[in-house]
């Protein structure tokens, strides 16, 4: 590698003052330069920069053969950047865009319709124990079966990372399980109002327990967050509290999953796809004893018998697809991080919320009074002022 460095005591170097010199004898009275440039307008700089080292790739051979292609051709790069300058290598920003919309038009998508065949499964067999089990499970399953096939690589793990794991698996589970038991109770719209107030509990939690401090204006944004909430609480018409303090609990759960993510997963190599896969994996392996315990086999014939009889067998669907779809939406989702920003994924949970409430209130016909709406709206406005604050 050859390093060009411009001394401050020596004029400015074009690239027609190199000369690059074989070693093996020339013909004689043949010298060979480097295509002239062309000296840039006056108040403008060269476009290439001799303030930083030159490391030279790689230089083709070259003989005294006349050709139209050019003798030498030198690809260089800056000693501070990683690989030659070519601009083809960026990708545009317009493609960029329209991943993340894709990302997010999938995720929104997949979202409520979970959401929509979740609540229908939940009225005809209300066990959500079972429920949130066999989400877990089809989405293992699902996952194995790629690993297997090797449509996905399998990801590479030690005792440590499971470890690691193990107590975002068991937040993830609380979370999952609470958020069930709220909606089989009350609406599915009031769920995701009540929801849209964890940002509530991860500042209080981040500044009480794990002694983090934030700007003034975060503290700011909770007030409308509490606040739309508690009014939204006050004004359903089909208050549970059961409901309200699965849907609390399950706000809780996830803010201490996503710490324990945060702190104990730095530096693993698995990510994405294969990270939600193993935490649905833990969280199955965590719930399946507890769910046996609480609701129980003989709960489950009787009332999925019921569920058949009344529903017939459309149920089974039902149940097969909120189970594939609750696995797909939070797999596009973890998919996403790795594409976006921390504030670009808080502002389109926000999104997926709206899009959760609205459709669930159209599709069952959930009756709202203006004053619980307006509780809604100021609670998820709450939310966005939350996510831009925090950044």
């Amino acid at each position: 590698m050859i390093s060009l460095k411009h001394s401050p005591l020596a004029p400015p170097i074009n690239g027609s003052d190199t000369v690059f010199r074989r070693k093996t004898p020339l013909a004689a009275g043949k010298a060979f330069f480097l295509p002239p440039l062309a000296a840039p307008p006056k108040g403008l700089k060269p476009s290439l920069s001799v303030s930083k080292p030159l490391h030279l790739t790689s230089i083709e051979a070259f003989s005294a053969r006349e050709s139209s292609a050019p003798l030498i051709v030198c690809k260089a790069y800056e000693a501070d950047r990683p690989e030659p300058i070519d601009a083809s290598d960026a990708k545009p920003e317009a493609a960029r865009k329209v991943k993340i919309g894709i990302y997010f038009a999938t995720w929104w998508a997949l979202n409520v319709v979970f959401n929509i065949y979740n609540k229908k499964v939940l009225n005809a067999f209300p066990y959500p124990w079972l429920t949130s089990t066999l989400s877990l499970a089809c989405g293992s399953l699902m996952m194995l079966i790629s690993w297997a096939t090797r449509i996905t690589p399998a990801p590479k793990t030690d005792f440590e990372f499971w470890k690691t794991l193990f107590p975002v698996a068991v937040a993830h589970t609380i979370g999952h399980v609470a958020a069930t038991v709220s909606m089989s109770k009350v609406a599915v719209s009031f769920t995701h109002i009540i929801k849209s107030g964890e940002p509530a509990f991860s500042v209080l939690v981040s500044r009480f327990i794990l002694g983090e401090s934030f700007p003034a204006g975060v503290y700011l944004s909770l007030l409308p967050i509490i606040g739309g909430c508690a009014l939204a609480a006050v004004t359903e018409l089909n208050f549970n509290m059961t409901g309200f303090m699965g849907a609390m609990i399950s706000n809780l759960a996830f803010v201490f999953r996503n710490i324990f993510s945060k702190k104990g997963m730095k530096g693993k190599s698995v990510s994405g796809m294969n990270y939600y896969a193993c935490l649905s994996i833990l969280s199955l392996v965590i719930l399946t004893p507890f769910a046996i315990a609480v609701e129980g086999p003989q709960m489950w014939a009787a009332g999925w018998q019921n569920a058949l009889s009344q529903i017939g067998p459309n149920f089974v669907w039902w149940v097969a697809a909120q189970s594939v779809f609750y696995h797909l939406y939070n797999q596009v989702s973890y998919m996403s991080l790795d594409e976006i920003s921390p504030l670009t994924f808080s502002i389109g949970n926000t999104m997926k919320r709206i899009s959760v409430i609205v459709s669930s209130i159209i599709i069952f016909h959930t009756p709202v009074r203006p004053v619980n709406a307006l509780g809604a709206a100021i609670a998820i406005l709450g939310t966005f002022l939350y996510s831009q604050a925090k950044q």
